[in-house]
């Protein structure tokens, strides 16, 4: 089932998110969850163009996922979705999960009527490249970043 996070979620949310060689150096899992994770989950649920949802099997989180609904006046005042933090547990990967969750993000983004939906990912992750490419995702802009 995917539903809205909650702030109970959180700690599961951020073992996903720490559960790979990028979020191990950059996440932060410890407990209690850090003050930081708990004022960005209270300035993300307060949004109504945020989403952060989970994916729950038999009462254990085994996925999540970030959507942010972005206006825009470009392409004709066109909104846009954007994916972020998509992660699935370990022990769940291999099973669709993941497309599964791309199938609902994307739904979502229908529903709010955004144009097109886009995301994000480090160059270093060729298995996701190729699981983007293959929910029909295309690589048409080149993403820049400028750490603060």
């Amino acid at each position: 089932m995917i539903r809205r996070a909650e702030r109970g979620d959180l700690a599961a949310i951020i073992r996903l998110l720490a559960d790979d060689p990028l979020g191990r150096l950059r996440e932060d899992a410890r407990d209690p969850v850090p003050p930081a994770y708990l004022a960005a989950f209270e300035a993300i649920d307060r949004d109504s163009n945020q989403l952060l949802a989970v994916v729950e099997e038999d009462g254990l989180i085994v996925g999540c996922l970030q959507l942010t609904f972005i206006p825009g006046l470009s392409r004709q005042g066109m909104w846009r979705g954007q994916i972020e933090s998509v992660r699935v547990a370990r022990s769940h990967r291999g099973r669709g999960l993941g497309r599964k969750i791309f199938d609902w993000a994307i739904a979502a983004c229908r529903a709010r009527r955004c144009g097109l939906v886009q995301l994000t990912t480090d160059k270093s992750r060729a298995e996701a490249h190729a699981f983007y490419a293959a929910l029909g995702f295309t690589a048409s802009h080149e993403g820049l970043k400028l750490t603060l």
